[in-house]
């Protein structure tokens, strides 16, 4: 996926100011168990570091200047304790210069975590000696949505679906030996489970290039002509119309 965002075409003009307040998990959903009740949630509570990562990756970086908002109390404090100390103490420096404005929001959050949405297995025994595999599909889900600040209208909307896949392969042996009154019998096995925090990073990844064609679509950016190649030739990222 991080090849995807690095293969956007790159921004027709500077780069747009954009926040992040917050992008949190929204399904209450706890860590599947079927024997005990588990207090850990199911999908990361930070979600919002990735959207931001995939803001900065996008493009080559080209698109996006994201200014620093899920810790804004922490940067306020900091820089009102610059102004305190130069007041008090005197010190010299340069003056802080104003913190940028974004002209963009991006809101949403996982909205869904369905487990068990698939299940299903095969096997197989043949003179005490069998093989089988089960596999399990959950599915996150994830809706962003670019805001104006200048007008409060919700300029585009996205949501996206990433599947989690789970498998287990077993093998066992089941024999009787020495007329019947010595019985051997081995299992092995091996179960893969699909990290979830990357079934929710391809997801936020996928919203965020969708939100960019869609803003191209609606005419409210561009993407960049490339230069003439060697050839000759005029090469285009845009849409012909």
């Amino acid at each position: 996926m991080q090849e995807a965002l690095k293969g956007v075409p790159e921004l027709d003009g500077e780069k747009i100011t954009i926040a992040v307040y917050n992008f949190s998990d929204k399904t209450g959903q706890r860590q599947p168990s079927q024997r005990v009740a588990s207090l850990s949630t199911a999908v990361t509570q930070g979600a919002e570091v990735w959207v931001i990562k995939s803001l900065q990756d996008i493009g080559k970086g080209s698109w996006f200047d994201v200014v620093e908002r899920v810790g804004l109390d922490n940067l306020v404090k900091e820089r009102q304790l610059i102004r305190n100390t130069r007041e008090n103490y005197g010190e010299d420096g340069n003056q802080l210069q104003p913190m940028r404005f974004a002209g963009l929001i991006l809101e949403g959050g996982i909205v869904g975590y369905d487990a068990n949405v698939v299940t299903g297995g095969i096997g197989a025994r043949y003179l005490g000696i069998g093989l089988d595999t089960e596999y399990r599909v959950d599915t996150v889900t994830v809706v962003m949505r670019l805001v104006s600040v200048n007008t409060g209208r919700v300029l585009t909307s996205v949501a996206t679906e990433k599947t989690i896949l789970s498998t287990k392969t077993g093998a066992n042996l089941f024999r009787f030996f020495d007329m019947g009154t010595e019985l051997v019998e081995t299992e092995m096995g091996m179960t893969a489970n699909e990290p979830v925090n990357y079934a929710v990073r391809a997801a936020i990844d996928a919203g965020v290039i969708e939100l960019v064609y869609q803003g191209k679509d609606k005419g409210l950016w561009d993407f960049k002509r490339s230069n003439i190649n060697e050839s000759g030739n005029n090469i285009s990222t845009n849409n012909d119309s």
